[in-house]
């Protein structure tokens, strides 16, 4: 069934084309300077086709809820889903999401200096100005009503959030929004999922923060449950 993606309006900005490009259960809404549709189709056509033959291959590295062993040989997108997932202690397709639009943002950066990408709740961003990115938590009070600034120099970045209330992705946890800012966003979207899973109440919160401060390569981190919000890292909270 087709789940309409309400929260592709998170941008405020009008500067830049959009565009989409779907390919079975990728789902990508794309900004950039100009229409990149076949370029981007092109990235994704690959990508997948590298992931399912591995999977293919190795069955278990699909289903997997916790680390999966690879092997030295695997994949470039395999070894960077395998290392994100690693440091969180989830299984690697938690980071699927992320990594296909970072290695999408990063082949279009040839064609428009700044490239937006977002996949399911996860994106690639590598902007020349600032932006605002709205935040989604379902039925908190918190909902629509604030934003994530990213300066230019923080770009690029990963943005990834899960959630165990709004949308289709698997979470373990009860949190509105557990949003990741990292510079790789296949770790951002693995982390998202692990603290995402650690929320099954308000309560937990304290318990998501300092696993988030155990994490190597984590820039940020906002989590919403509920009434309740608290944040950690280099992340500012503006309103929309």
């Amino acid at each position: 069934m087709y789940e309409p993606r309400f929260y592709r309006h998170w941008s405020i900005d009008k500067d830049l084309v959009s565009f989409n490009v779907t390919l079975k259960e990728t789902d990508l809404y794309i900004r950039a300077k100009r229409d990149l549709q076949q370029e981007a189709r092109d990235v994704v056509i690959r990508e997948r086709a590298t992931l399912e033959s591995y999977i293919q291959h190795h069955p278990g590295f699909a289903v997997s809820m916790e680390p999966y062993p690879i092997e030295d040989e695997a994949p470039g997108i395999v070894r960077e889903m395998t290392e994100a997932a690693e440091k969180v202690g989830v299984g690697p397709m938690a980071a699927v999401a992320g990594v296909i639009a970072e290695r999408v943002g990063k082949e279009l950066l040839a064609f428009s200096p700044e490239v937006i990408v977002e996949n399911g709740g996860d994106i690639f961003l590598k902007s020349r100005k600032k932006r605002l990115v709205g935040v989604f938590a379902g039925k908190s009070p918190f909902a629509d009503q604030l934003a994530l600034e990213v300066r230019a120099s923080e770009t690029p970045l990963g943005i990834c959030t899960s959630s165990g209330t709004v949308g289709h992705s698997l979470s373990l946890g009860k949190a509105d929004a557990v949003i990741v800012l990292a510079p790789r966003t296949a770790l951002a979207d693995a982390a998202a999922t692990a603290i995402g899973n650690i929320i099954k109440q308000a309560d937990d919160i304290p318990r998501g923060i300092e696993f988030a401060q155990e994490v190597d390569g984590l820039r940020g981190v906002a989590i919403i449950k509920d009434n309740k919000m608290a944040v950690w890292g280099k992340i500012k909270i503006a309103r929309r």
